[in-house]
């Protein structure tokens, strides 16, 4: 019984801990403020095509490809090493004249 007490213990611990450093909203102590800025409401235009993708790993599944001068409003950034920084971004859009079903947020490799 006291056996499984503790399992019981351990993996609550864990499942309460563990997902403050995944990047879907949790705590990241290695971004370096000073090349990111805090204010969330920064635009970028793209000057070349870039893949949109659902989250931020290369292998991720690329929900679509982002042509040229499109406007993006950065939501967060996320750096998985030294030399691979991600950013969450929100395309532009009309909300009434647009498709609805149109993928509006997601993770590009800068």
């Amino acid at each position: 019984m006291i056996n499984n007490l503790l399992k019981n213990f351990c993996l609550i611990t864990f499942a309460l801990i563990a997902p403050i450093t995944l990047p879907a909203g949790g705590i990241q102590k290695s971004l370096n403020p000073d090349k990111f800025p805090h204010n969330t409401n920064q635009e970028i235009i793209l000057i070349s095509n870039t893949s949109l993708y659902s989250f931020p790993e290369i292998h991720a599944k690329e929900l679509s490809v982002l042509d040229v001068g499109t406007s993006l409003s950065v939501l967060r950034n996320w750096r998985v090493s030294k030399n691979e920084t991600w950013v969450r971004v929100e395309l532009g859009s009309n909300k009434f004249l647009d498709n609805p079903n149109k993928i509006l947020k997601g993770w590009i490799k800068i």
